[in-house]
C-alpha cells in the first residue's frame, strides 16, 4: 500500500505533461531552439578569441548547453495539475495534504522525485543527440563522468531544497509570486544558468560561493568540462553534501512550525 501511495504521489505532474501532446511538442521546440541558439550566441562570442576566463570555446558550448538540458529538470508545469503549495493555500485545501495516508513533507518529496525522473529523461534524451550530434563534448574520463553524475545529484537535491523553502514560505505569506520570480532569477543568475559564474567579477564569484545556488548546477558542469580539476572534486562535492544537510535540517524545522498553522474549520 506504501508503494502503491508513494507511485501515486511521484506521477502527479508527469502525468500532466504525458496527457497533453501539445504541451510535450512545445516543450521538444522550446528546448530545441534554446540549445540551437545558445550553441550559436557561444560560437559567435568565441570566435575572435582562444580561451576566455579559463574555458576554451568547446568548454563553453558544452557547459551553456548542458544548462539548457539541466534546466529542463525543474521546469515543469507543475500548476497544470492544481497541487501546488502556493494554490492549495490560495483555495485552503492545504489541509488535505495532513489529512492524507502520507505526511505532507513525504508527499512533497515524492511528487518532486518524479517530477526529476520525468524531466531527468527529457534532459537525458537531449544530451544523447546533443552529444551524438557534436554539439557537446563527451567527459574526459570515466572518472570525471562519475564524479559528475554525483555533484549532478547532489546539487539536484541542493535545488529541491530550497524551492521547498520557497514553498514553505506560503505558510507565512500566503502569495508568495513575488518571491519565486526573484528567487527563480536569483538562481538561475547564481548557478550558472544564464553565463558560466567563471566569466563574473571576482567579488560575484566569492559572493556567491556563501549561498548554496552555484552547489546546484555550476558546480557539476564544471566537473564536467574539467573547469574543477579532479584532484578539488572531494571539497567541492563536501561543501554540496553539507548544503544539503543543513538545508534538510532547515526544512524540516519548516515543516513543524508549519504544521501548527494549519487549521480545519469544522474539525
Amino acid at each position: 500500500m506504501a508503494v502503491l501511495h508513494a507511485w501515486r504521489a511521484a506521477r502527479v505532474t508527469p502525468l500532466g505533461e504525458l496527457h497533453t501532446p501539445p504541451r510535450m511538442t512545445a516543450v521538444l521546440l522550446r528546448l530545441t531552439v534554446q540549445i540551437v541558439l545558445v550553441a550559436s550566441l557561444w560560437h559567435g562570442l568565441y570566435a575572435d578569441t582562444g580561451t576566455t576566463a579559463g574555458l576554451d570555446r568547446d568548454q563553453a558550448v558544452t557547459y551553456a548547453v548542458l544548462a539548457v538540458l539541466a534546466s529542463r529538470m525543474r521546469e515543469l508545469d507543475q500548476y497544470a495539475g492544481r497541487d501546488t503549495v502556493l494554490q492549495h493555500m490560495h483555495f485552503g485545501t492545504i489541509v488535505y495534504w495532513y489529512l492524507r495516508p502520507l505526511p505532507p513533507q513525504r508527499y512533497h518529496a515524492l511528487r518532486a522525485l518524479g517530477e526529476k525522473l520525468y524531466g531527468f529523461a527529457w534532459a537525458l534524451a537531449g544530451y544523447t543527440v546533443c552529444l551524438t550530434a557534436g554539439v557537446v563534448e563527451p567527459p574526459k574520463s570515466a572518472a570525471t563522468a562519475g564524479v559528475f553524475v554525483l555533484s549532478l545529484l547532489l546539487g539536484q537535491l541542493v535545488l529541491y531544497y530550497v524551492l521547498l523553502v520557497l514553498d514553505q514560505m506560503c505558510f507565512w505569506t500566503v502569495r508568495n509570486n513575488a518571491a519565486m520570480l526573484i528567487l527563480i532569477f536569483a538562481q538561475n543568475l547564481l548557478s550558472g544558468v544564464y553565463a558560466p559564474l567563471w566569466f563574473f567579477p571576482g567579488w560575484f564569484v566569492t559572493l556567491s560561493a556563501f549561498l548554496p545556488f552555484q552547489a546546484t548546477l555550476n558546480v557539476p558542469l564544471s566537473l564536467y568540462i574539467g573547469r574543477i580539476p579532479l584532484s578539488d572534486a572531494g571539497l567541492q562535492l563536501a561543501v554540496q553534501a553539507a548544503w544539503v544537510v543543513a538545508l534538510h535540517l532547515f526544512t524540516r524545522f519548516l515543516w513543524r512550525r508549519a504544521a501548527l498553522r494549519v487549521m480545519s474549520q469544522g474539525g
